[in-house]
This record gives C-alpha cells, structure tokens and sequence, in this order.
C-alpha cells in the first residue's frame, strides 16, 4: 500500500472518529434533557412514597430505633432535592438565555438616536 494511500485511510478514520463523536455527544445532551424533564414533581412524591413504602417492608420497625433508617431518608430526600434545584436553575438559565437573545433581537432594527 502506498503512502499517500495509507494517509487517506487515516483521514478517513478520523473522519469516522470524529462523526460518532458528534452522535456520541447529541445522544448523551438529549438523555440528559430528558433525564432531567422527566422528574417532575409528581414523580419525585412518588418515588419517595415508593421508597418510603420498601424501606419500612424491609427494615423491621425494632430496627429503625437506631436511628440509621433516618439517616438514610435524610441523605436521601437530600439528594433529591439537590437534583431538582439543579434542574430548576438550568431551566432559569434557559430562560435568561432565551430573553436575551428576544432582548437582543428586538432591539436590533431601531436605529440608535444621535448623540450630542
């Protein structure tokens, strides 16, 4: 094989690299959109009532007198709500985002006033 043919396959192999790169990343920004639109609120109640209802199946209420089950709730309702804040600022940060660019675009056509 020669050289010039050897360069053109490796570009080819780049090339190819760098497309699943792009469906890589498009795939993984649309899992986490809707990873993060699909927890809506009612969704949150009821995996926690979910959780609730498994953890006093599993754990014998003598053993809950520790303390430990608690804890575990506590991290737990911890993490939530973390993830939802999360959620709820990127959603502000769309928004701001999307007002700007609105604010931006309705600006444009009007022509500054002269000044002095």
């Amino acid at each position: 094989m020669s050289f010039d043919a050897l360069i053109q396959k490796v570009r080819q192999a780049e090339q190819a690299l760098e497309a699943s790169e792009r469906r890589t990343l498009e795939d993984w920004q649309r899992f986490r959109q809707a990873w993060r639109s699909g927890w809506t609120p009612a969704r949150i109640v009821v995996a926690g009532v979910v959780a609730g209802f498994a953890v006093g199946r599993v754990q014998p209420l003598r053993a809950a007198t520790g303390g430990g089950v608690l804890q575990v709730l506590t991290a737990l309702s911890g993490l939530v709500a973390s993830g939802s804040a999360q959620a709820a600022a990127a959603q502000a940060g769309q928004a701001a985002e999307a007002a700007g660019t609105a604010a931006g675009d309705a600006a444009a056509p009007f022509p500054q006033p002269p000044s002095g």
